[in-house]
This record gives C-alpha cells, sequence and structure tokens, in this order.
C-alpha cells in the first residue's frame, strides 16, 4: 500500500491533517502542519496533536511489521515533550524497537522544521491476530 492509501485507513488521522511521505517497515515518516486551530493556549502546537501525529506514523509502522491478515492497537504510549511548536510543520519518525508475535515496540521522533526534537514517544501495539473467516 502507498503512504495515501495506508492514511486513508484511518479517518480521524486524514480529518486532523496529517500527511504520510514514507511508509516503510524500517521506517514511516508523517507531517502536521502549525495552525492556529491546533494551539493550546498561547500559540504553541496542542500536544494533543503533536500525540495524534506520533501515533498516526506510529500505528502505521508496526502494521507494515506484522503478518498479513493482522491488525494492531495501541496499548500503551508514553511521550516526553522538550519543546513547543509555534510555526511551521511537525515531522514524527517512527522506527521499530521491537517486532514480536504478540507485541509491537515502536519509538517516534517528533521534530520540527529546524530538525529540533519536539517529542520522543515510545508506544506499545498489540499484534491482533487474524480473524477467522
Amino acid at each position: 500500500m502507498t503512504p495515501d492509501e495506508l492514511l486513508a485507513t484511518m479517518p480521524f488521522a486524514v480529518h486532523t491533517g496529517i500527511r504520510l511521505t514514507a511508509a516503510t517497515p524500517a521506517a514511516t515518516v508523517g507531517h502536521l502542519d502549525w495552525s492556529q486551530q491546533r494551539t493550546t493556549a498561547g500559540p504553541a502546537m496542542h500536544g494533543g496533536a503533536l500525540m495524534t501525529l506520533a501515533d498516526t506514523v506510529g500505528a502505521v509502522c508496526a502494521f507494515l511489521n506484522i503478518p498479513a491478515g493482522s491488525a494492531t492497537s495501541t496499548t500503551s504510549s508514553n511521550t516526553v515533550f522538550t519543546r513547543g511548536i509555534r510555526k511551521g510543520t511537525a515531522t514524527a519518525t517512527a522506527r521499530p524497537l521491537h517486532v514480536g508475535r504478540s507485541t509491537v515496540a515502536i519509538l517516534v521522533e517528533v521534530r520540527d522544521d529546524e530538525d529540533r526534537l519536539v517529542a520522543q514517544v515510545t508506544q506499545s501495539q498489540a499484534v491482533l491476530a487474524a480473524s477467522p473467516l
């Protein structure tokens, strides 16, 4: 599947404005532009918007590392914010830390336009076996 096709399977991510530019088992990259509608008090992008970006690219990366016909579900997500984004675009890159039969662990780095770390997210995804027909 192409990045656009993968993103299309997640209507919420599409609705929030996330774009995927790369999607492989080794790395998934997505972007979210700053806008006034995505801010918290003050001009900084809301942490929930950044976490939505991170969860989306993490889920795609996990999905690309599981057996065909299986699905994933986020079971935990831990975020450390290091700075705010007040303009430009947030770019998130997800890479697998562990790919097992029942879980996948993903590390996501969110960076600003100057390649400064904005947030680091570690998430666990359960591997859901394909349902019998």
